[in-house]
């Protein structure tokens, strides 16, 4: 019996069929605009000294807006957002604080406390948690003690300050539930947890993101106070092309404050210049934080606005104050029992869609950790707006570039045009889209909201995005990286995943993707495979510091790298779009036959380019069983890297399987296939296992032998190489005692392995490939493993963990290895979860012990969580781990 269709679903329908744009409004806001590439005008590039956290408050953004558990529309022209005061904080708190990639000992790093409890896809009801501490915020002391540390150090976080000392903090919870598509209900509770008394400020803010400032024919949009006689405030929005809402305000005991004043820089502060209005951006801070009556304007007028709700909360007690953000002018009675209702509702609307998606969970931890990380993927959605060729040139008078910025930063993407939904790997620590993490979180939105899935992969690849010579743009820091080639892999999965779930895949998206991804390809071909042999270079492809050099800069030796992970993404890339084309064939057009022959032949020669380029043997070491970058160096020597790293094992992730039905419905396929095999076997020696069919008569074409499969599995499944308690290293262990030292006329480089944070700058030391547990690796080790498994079948078996006398097949080993990582967030025989190490609050405190941090990679022997801490974008593979982990 099929499962009753939710509410939500259909809402998803309604917005689908665009009869109810439950979209428009969602948590678009970003939790970080201060310190982004889009916000720095300086000659040097350096976006955290031009725009540091300081001046956030008082100068107005030119391309987005930040707040606490804010919401938008989808175009960011009004924002909500909350802000908050415990009477000793310098500062409104109106956003989180954290530490510029300067400041701290590893990079940027938020230092607060917040938590994604729930949202559904329409975002019709939302949840989110922020633990706000009684006493004066350390900004100063988190600034100075990390810098006092160096990169062997632990972080200083805000536990360790002791703020949270006695409980003496506040959880804020804000949740919102859509009556319709544009009538919010918003409820923020209050709870304190210290052991007195606490007064607390809470101030939800309601503004319009500054445009007016930067284009002189932009109608200016307005905020006002309306004059009620009821028990409730009101504000009215006006907008040239939002059009007019209305935000109702619920007194409390007497009526509630009004505080406007206007969204624009506070020139006399920052540049020592004349304000052109007394009311500027910062104004409710002055006027809460400091008393200064006259910054905020008494004619209750401007784009800025917040209701001051000072409320006095027991101890063990919570306060509610209520809100309502609608397209309804004249609501008589707007938090009456249809305020309570709707909430009630949406709660069990959400409760009903999530126990429709994880009824096979079996328990209430599982089904927890799943929707919580699903919330974090959907509260990561944010506003993007960027548009190079006005950031280069500037606007107006108010923000012109230095000429330096015409040769700096993303000068050659002069095409980008951004203005989208994305979805973030981290609002505050990477409030920007990156290319590869895309394409997993597509992944996991799949499960959700396959129009939003598919949406993200559309964006990337239109010509707003995609560069006309046929790049994708990495991340705004620099448009020009190279991210891995994912693109190809996600939208076929996408698409073979909507086909198992509805019977039928979305054949238009298949191939309007192809048919973009196809300019992509050559992109590749032509700028990344220096010397035309089918071995790739790529650059740092998303792995920041793996290798002994950056290996997006310029080698200090010289010469470039032949890399063993960039000629594997290819050979991955060249499967991923023979797969589509075999689709496409079969169901749509049998022209794509032809096309499916063109990358049959491109995969061949990438992997015998694999196993010959370089040294002798390529880049496979027959004596190790490995697969190595190779130094090509400009005298001609060609020196072998012998760290045992992730780029090694990228190799697995080149493989596909291959229909019996393609190869009985297009004959001349299988004889241009046969061709090969019998008469080029130079090019198809390297290839498994194009002769022999596995089950279902399928054919494996995979990068990597039976016989080099083996001998990989052996390091992959070593607890003293690759396997970890919670998941595959990205570097050997073995490189702990060992280090790969790595020698060249006079000059060494190394390879460590560091579990936890990294050790150098490489990449502004943000990040570290060097030991970690990363989760879109696992992942696609993982799926690799069951697509080796789906055609050797039980008899293939290996031991694992290696050395264990204990054999498995390869289907058991990846649901092993699922588990692993799940285990990452559950409750050991300690009843302590990996990823909060040894958090002792985290660990046991009933107020936090069952609330989840989504980290962006994990410590290689223990699996605490590292890097940003809120990364539901890949981290929230999870929610696929699980359901393989449960697999029988």
């Amino acid at each position: 019996m099929e499962p009753a269709v939710t509410q939500e679903e259909i809402r998803l329908a309604e917005d689908r069929e665009r009869t109810a744009y439950w979209r428009r409004w969602g948590p678009y806001l970003s939790e970080r605009q201060w310190g982004t590439v889009r916000e720095d005008y300086s000659a040097t590039g350096d976006a955290w000294r031009y725009f540091p956290h300081d001046q956030a408050r008082s100068r107005a953004y030119r391309w987005g807006e930040d707040g606490i558990a804010g919401i938008s529309d989808n175009h960011q022209r009004l924002c909500f957002a909350l802000a908050l005061w415990n009477g000793t904080d310098p500062i409104l708190k109106e956003r989180y604080f954290g530490l510029s990639g300067l400041e701290g000992n590893h990079s940027e790093d938020v230092k607060e406390y917040y938590f994604y409890l729930d949202n559904t896809p329409t975002h019709s009801y939302m949840k989110c948690l922020y633990k706000y501490p009684h006493q004066a915020f350390p900004y100063q002391q988190l600034v100075d003690e990390n810098q006092r540390r160096n990169r062997w150090d632990m972080e200083y976080e805000l536990l360790d300050t002791g703020i949270f000392d006695d409980d003496r903090y506040c959880d804020v919870v804000i949740e919102y539930a859509k009556h319709t598509p544009e009538d919010i209900l918003i409820k923020i509770t209050a709870t304190n947890h210290g052991p007195e008394t606490q007064l607390l400020h809470l101030l939800p803010t309601l503004w319009f993101r500054n445009t007016w400032s930067w284009h002189q024919q932009e109608e200016k949009p307005e905020l006002k106070a309306i004059l009620s006689k009821s028990n409730f405030g009101l504000i009215e929005a006006d907008h040239a092309t939002l059009g007019k809402r209305w935000l109702y305000c619920a007194d409390l005991d007497s009526p509630t404050p009004l505080l406007f004043t206007e969204n624009q820089t506070n020139t006399l502060r920052l540049f020592h210049q004349q304000n052109s209005s007394p009311y500027v951006k910062d104004g409710i801070h002055e006027y809460v934080v400091h008393g200064h009556l006259e910054a905020i304007n008494p004619s209750l007028v401007g784009t800025k606005c917040a209701a001051h709700y000072q409320i006095l909360i027991p101890t063990a007690a919570s306060q509610t104050i209520y809100l309502r953000l609608c397209d309804l002018p004249d609501l008589p009675d707007p938090f009456g029992s249809e305020f309570t209702t709707v909430f009630e509702q949406r709660r069990l609307e959400a409760d009903l869609f999530y126990d429709k998606l994880n009824n096979s969970l079996p328990t209430t931890e599982l089904k927890a950790l799943q929707r919580q990380a699903l919330a974090g993927l959907l509260w990561t959605k944010q506003f993007y707006y960027f548009v190079i060729e006005d950031w280069l040139k500037g606007d107006c008078n108010e923000l012109l570039p230095p000429p330096e910025r015409k040769h700096g930063r993303n000068k050659n993407w002069l095409h980008i045009f951004n203005d989208d939904i994305l979805s973030m790997p981290d609002k505050w620590e990477y409030p920007y889209y990156c290319a590869w993490d895309l394409a997993f979180h597509s992944l996991v939105f799949a499960h959700l909201d396959l129009d939003f899935a598919k949406h993200q992969l559309d964006r990337m690849t239109r010509e707003w995005y995609m560069h006309p010579n046929g790049q994708l743009p990495a991340y705004e820091w620099n448009f020009s990286d190279v991210n891995p080639p994912v693109h190809a892999w996600a939208a076929w999965r996408i698409y073979k995943y909507e086909r198992q779930m509805t019977g039928k895949g979305d054949l238009q998206f298949l191939e309007q993707t192809f048919q973009k991804l196809l300019i992509n390809f050559t992109w590749w071909v032509n700028r990344q495979d220096i010397e035309g042999n089918n071995v790739f270079q790529g650059g740092f492809l998303g792995m920041d510091n793996i290798g002994v050099f950056d290996r997006s800069a310029v080698l200090p030796t010289g010469g470039y790298i032949y890399q063993a992970d960039g000629t594997s993404w290819m050979a991955m890339y060249a499967l991923n779009m023979l797969a589509i084309a075999i689709e496409l064939a079969l169901e749509e057009n049998s022209d794509y036959a032809d096309i499916a022959s063109k990358f049959f032949e491109h995969f061949l020669r990438i992997a015998t380019a694999m196993n010959t380029s370089g040294l002798e043997g390529g880049l496979w070491d027959s004596d190790d069983g490995f697969f190595y970058d190779v130094l090509k160096l400009p005298d001609e020597r060609r020196l072998p890297i012998k760290a045992r790293s992730m780029v090694g094992l990228a190799p697995l992730f080149a493989i596909e399987l291959m229909p019996a039905l393609f190869l009985e419905r297009f004959p001349s396929f299988k004889r241009r296939m046969d061709w090969f095999i019998n008469n080029r076997q130079d090019l198809t020696q390297y290839v498994a296992c194009l002769k022999t069919p596995g089950s279902d008569q399928q054919r494996l074409l995979s990068l990597v032998t039976p016989g080099q499969l083996r001998r990989i599995l052996q390091y992959l499944f070593s607890e003293l190489e690759f396997l970890s308690p919670h998941g595959i290293r990205s570097v050997s262990k073995i490189h702990e005692q060992t280090p790969c030292i790595f020698r060249v006329d006079g000059q060494e480089f190394r390879v460590d392995y560091w579990p936890a944070e990294s050790h150098n700058a490489m990449f502004g030391g943000n990040s570290n490939w060097r030991g970690p547990v990363w989760f879109p690796m696992n992942y696609l080790l993982i799926e690799s493993l069951r697509q080796y498994y789906t055609y050797f079948g039980d008899d293939f078996t290996v031991e694992f963990p290696t050395g264990s006398g204990h054999l498995f097949t390869l289907k058991q080993v990846a649901k092993a290895l699922a588990q692993r990582l799940v285990s990452i967030f559950l409750r050991d025989e300690k009843e302590h979860r990996p990823v909060y190490g040894g958090i002792e609050k985290f660990q046991t405190d009933p107020h936090w012990r069952d609330l989840f941090m989504f980290h962006e990679y994990f410590h290689g022997d223990n699996g605490a969580g590292l890097g940003a801490s809120h990364q539901t974008g890949w981290t929230a593979l999870v929610v696929n781990l699980i359901r393989w982990s449960e697999e029988t």
